[in-house]
């Protein structure tokens, strides 16, 4: 089996060497006039620029890896970027690094100057030869091979090219042009030979005579080389006459001649009358065709579809402004990842101006854009193409509307006029979908003009489409912008908070949240917003609407940044129920679950003997009271004694505990008591391991002393109840006028609400008041805790008297669980090995067949100590930029604590708090904002604090920040 190549992972690493590259990249890209992207995608990975100009430089430079067969696809591989679609990701890769690096790799490894963006850049990854590139061989080259580009742009119409070549090799392989025709000439010489030719041949050539002879003579005539000509001389005497030989005929007259197109010369003529024949005759002559036909071919091919579709654009015809719009939105859609407003010089303007016409259909009014930095902008409808409008909202307001524009019936012409302006409007947003486009729309003006127009329009159904692509191209145009609480752009979309339309509220929070998103200083300060809008959005947190939730939660985020802000929201709305409300968003779609920790495993240990009995608590005293005997009996040892083999009891101390406990409450009832041998007896009906037994000792004078024990069972620590259920004691101190000394109350409880109605009756006393149906008053006091040596209120500290038993009841719940643990429910234990015999114990088997007591220590089981944890698990996301670090808080609790830790962040530096603290110089009783706001909650905060892992660092924080400012407000008050 053939070895597999090891999976390269591609990551960004972050280091000093990849941080000064980009630093040197930035600064060229920004010298050269360029674009630079710094973490360009593939797929869901980020690209690392430097690794990927190392690799290409090592395997020898763009041009080197574009001249060789499937070297990309290579290159994919060795950097650990190839996916599943092989060429797609090799022409992915090259794409980056022609636009990011390649001019780079030319002025730093070539030393050479890199050809100009327009021919790099700005154009497609096709082939290579950069360091030979230049605008000439470019140009020219990619006029000829338009239709050959990979780009994918629109085909254009094929061009012959006549070209002459210089030489045979020259022209191996091309077409050549026909050769040249030739025009039909008749032959007009006479085939006879005249007198003056015949006579002049025999004077010139006088020997000939003699040696010719009768039957030949042939001469060629000179004046037809194309072809020969035969005179017969006869011979005779008369031919030799003087008067024949001097005779001088006429010269010959040229004919005139003309051109004759015959069927076979000219065929094409032929074919054209042919053609004109069979039309339908024209009125007048076209003087275009006469124009186009005294062209050379290839001079007239007219627009690509790009320039076509502009033309159409701002030509103001209906039929070519269709055409245009409906071609643009097609090549929007399709293309629009590299269809740019910058390439096409006019597209901008041509859609805002068509858009711009919906005012002319609803109002009185005809927008236009006025590009004249003298211009007064006096007319309502000139708008400022320069700066913007600042005054558009008024300008909206004084409009009147059209009486013919009814929304149930629409004219023809107003449809047709309505899908231009959709389309156009559509195009826009399809366009700006893409950051440079984004970027290059947010610096024009004149569409910020068109978006308070079209978001101010009435409310009719046929612009309801429209609204939303304004408000989507607002979301996108937004992050590249700064808007000032008095803008035009920010005052209409905080009018449409106030909108009943789901989809336009989202809509416009999603844009009011991207506002300053991308920009490098400002941020997103939201100021002069209404009190209305912060009710209604404060109310939206009560809705069951993940994506509104999510919205909103983030408007609050950067709202509460502001102290302006906090200052605005705690005079006109009641921020304490937005806290709750957070608080409460904390456990958004959270899933609960408890698991069990277990602190100390089970384990076999060994105790000293313990023969003192527990008292009986009173409830359960009444209980076994109201048996008879011998079942009271029989209940008694089980709530108060447990199985041990190695433990043993003396008869008379258990007989003393029994008898104490019941026999003077059976005697106020008159009720007889078991005799002390049937009580011994009993104890080997409860327990098959008891027994009685005599053991043998010896006693302090060596005399053998008898001693008489129930060997087999031990008294429990605390009873339990004829359930299963154990008893707890109470941990703290005894109250006023019981022995004094420190000690424990020691009250024992069954449950933990027992307990505390205890702990109020015996503890607290006159501290607390209940009102006239017997309810507990919620009052500020002193309270202190020392349950079991608790060191949280060590010392009386001034709280309410529910937060003072919500802290007791954690100590009451704990001890309830614990003493709740039956037997059967503690895990098997391993057998630990028995403790050395104490020199001083003896065990001696005397003649009667008895023991004596066995070791000082019984084995008993501690059982495992465990803790039961609530779980609290909400959204969570991954560092894509690190996969392998660990899930982080995302999603509504997120930002909800965020949220509330901006209040306490900034709320100490309102005009509010510092009203509170100036009444509280003057003698007011008050608290300061941040204890009016989170102390009722402060509860649930460390609630969830223990339970959520993901919110605790941002919790800790929050307290961290309440505890920080309380201190300087006490600091502050004192002086």
């Amino acid at each position: 089996m053939a070895p597999t190549k090891p999976i390269v992972e591609h990551t960004v690493d972050r280091t000093p060497e990849y941080e000064k590259f980009l630093e040197e990249l930035r600064d060229f890209h920004e010298k050269r006039g360029t674009h630079l992207d710094p973490e360009p995608k593939m797929g869901n990975l980020s690209v690392d620029l430097y690794k990927l100009f190392n690799y290409i430089v090592q395997n020898g430079g763009y041009d080197k890896v574009s001249d060789e067969k499937l070297m990309w696809r290579k290159m994919c591989e060795g950097l650990g970027l190839m996916r599943h679609n092989a060429p797609a990701d090799a022409y992915t890769l090259k794409q980056i690094f022609y636009k990011n690096l390649a001019a780079f790799e030319i002025k730093k490894i070539h030393n050479k100057e890199p050809p100009p963006p327009e021919i790099l850049e700005f154009t497609t990854a096709k082939g290579g030869s950069l360091l030979t590139r230049t605008l000439e061989n470019f140009v020219a080259k990619g006029r000829n091979d338009r239709e050959d580009s990979e780009d994918g742009s629109t085909p254009g119409r094929e061009r012959p090219v006549a070209e002459t070549p210089a030489s045979g090799r020259a022209s191996r392989g091309l077409r050549e042009a026909p050769a040249p025709r030739v025009i039909f000439h008749p032959d007009t010489n006479s085939s006879r030979q005249t007198r003056h030719a015949s006579g002049a041949q025999q004077i010139g050539t006088p020997s000939s005579n003699s040696h010719s002879h009768n039957n030949s003579a042939i001469a060629q005539n000179p004046g037809n080389s194309h072809r020969g000509a035969y005179v017969f001389n006869p011979p005779g005497p008369d031919m030799n006459n003087p008067i024949v030989q001097g005779f001088v005929p006429q010269p010959v007259q040229q004919m005139p001649l003309r051109i004759v197109d015959t069927p076979s010369s000219n065929p094409e003529l032929f074919a054209r009358k042919q053609r004109l024949l069979k039309q339908p005759p024209v009125a007048a002559p076209n003087p275009g065709m006469l124009v186009r036909a005294c062209l050379p071919p290839g001079a007239l091919d007219g627009p690509n579809i790009y320039e076509r579709c502009l033309l159409s654009l701002r030509s103001g015809i209906r039929s070519e402004q269709a055409f245009g719009c409906h071609h643009l939105l097609k090549i929007s859609h399709e293309r629009g990842d590299k269809y740019k407003f910058s390439q096409f010089s006019g597209l901008a303007e041509g859609l805002t101006e068509l858009a711009l016409s919906i005012g002319g259909m609803i109002y009185h009014v005809n927008w236009t854009v006025s590009y004249d930095p003298d211009s007064d902008n006096t007319d309502i409808g000139e708008l400022d193409g320069l700066e913007g409008t600042p005054d558009i909202l008024e300008r909206i307001a004084q409009l009147k509307r059209r009486k013919d524009v009814d929304d149930n019936i629409l004219p023809a012409e107003f449809r047709d006029q309505l899908t231009l302006v959709l389309e156009a409007t559509q195009t826009i947003r399809n366009m700006v979908n893409m950051p440079d486009n984004a970027y290059f729309m947010s610096e024009y003006p004149p569409v910020k003009d068109l978006l308070c127009v079209i978001l101010n329009l009435p409310e009719l159904e046929c612009v309801v489409e429209l609204k939303h692509l304004a408000l989507e191209i607002a979301e996108s145009i937004l992050p590249y912008l700064v808007l000032r609480s008095d803008d035009p752009l920010y005052q209409s979309l905080l009018a449409k908070l106030e909108s009943d339309d789901r989809g336009v509220i989202l809509t416009a929070l999603k844009a009011l949240n991207k506002i300053a998103l991308n920009h490098p200083i400002e941020t997103n300060r939201l100021g002069n917003v209404p009190p209305s809008v912060l009710q209604r959005i404060m109310d939206w947190l009560l809705l069951n609407d993940e994506d509104l939730l999510d919205i909103t939660t983030d408007f609050l985020y950067q709202y509460t940044a502001v102290v302006e802000n906090l200052d605005t929201m705690l005079k006109h709305i009641k921020i304490e129920h937005l806290v709750t409300h957070l608080v409460r968003l904390l456990s958004h779609g959270a899933k609960r679950s408890t698991r069990e920790l277990i602190v100390s495993e089970a384990r076999l240990a060994y105790d000293p003997p313990n023969e003192t009995v527990v008292p009986t608590p009173k409830d359960l005293l009444e209980k076994l009271l109201a048996i008879e005997e011998p079942e009271r009996c029989y209940a008694w040892i089980r709530c108060f004694f447990e199985e041990d083999p190695d433990s043993n009891i003396t008869q008379l101390a258990i007989w003393q505990a029994y008898n104490t406990e019941f026999l003077e409450p059976l005697k106020r009832k008159g009720r007889s008591m078991i005799s002390a041998p049937e009580f011994i007896k009993s104890i080997t009906s409860v327990y098959e391991s008891a027994g009685a037994q005599i053991v043998h000792e010896q006693g302090p004078g060596g005399q053998s002393q008898q001693k008489y024990l129930i060997r087999g069972i031990r008294p429990r620590r605390y009873p339990i109840s004829p359930d299963g259920r154990g008893y707890f004691q109470c941990q703290l101190p005894a109250p006023h006028g019981k022995p004094p000394g420190g000690a424990k109350c020691g009250a024992w409880n069954l449950t933990a609400e027992k307990m505390w109605d205890h702990i109020v009756a015996e503890h607290l006393g006159d501290s607390v008041s209940r009102t006239e149906d017997g309810k507990l008053v919620n009052k500020e006091g002193m309270f202190s805790c020392a349950w079991n040596n608790c060191q949280k209120f060590p010392r009386p500290t001034e709280m309410f008297l529910v937060q003072y038993m919500a802290h007791l009841k954690t100590h009451l719940r704990s001890e309830e669980i614990r003493h709740a643990a039956k037997p059967s429910e503690i895990s098997p234990l391993a057998p630990l090995p028995p403790p050395p015999p104490s020199p001083t114990s003896t065990t001696n088997r005397s003649r009667s067949g008895s023991f004596s007591s066995s070791s000082s220590k019984s084995r008993v089981v501690r059982p495992a100590k465990t803790v039961t944890i609530t779980i609290e698990e909400t959204a969570s996301a991954r560092d894509e930029r690190n996969p392998n670090a660990p899930a982080q808080a995302a999603g509504v609790p997120l930002s909800a604590v965020l949220i509330l830790r901006n209040i306490a962040q900034y709320v100490p530096r309102t005009e509010g708090e510092a009203e509170l603290r100036r009444r509280k110089n003057e003698g007011e009783e008050g608290e300061g904002w941040n204890e009016i706001l989170f102390r009722p909650v402060m509860g649930r905060l460390w609630e969830v604090f223990t339970e959520n892992r993901l919110l605790t660092p941002h919790l800790a924080g929050l307290f961290g920040l309440l505890e920080e400012r309380q201190q300087v407000r006490r600091f502050v008050v004192e002086e």
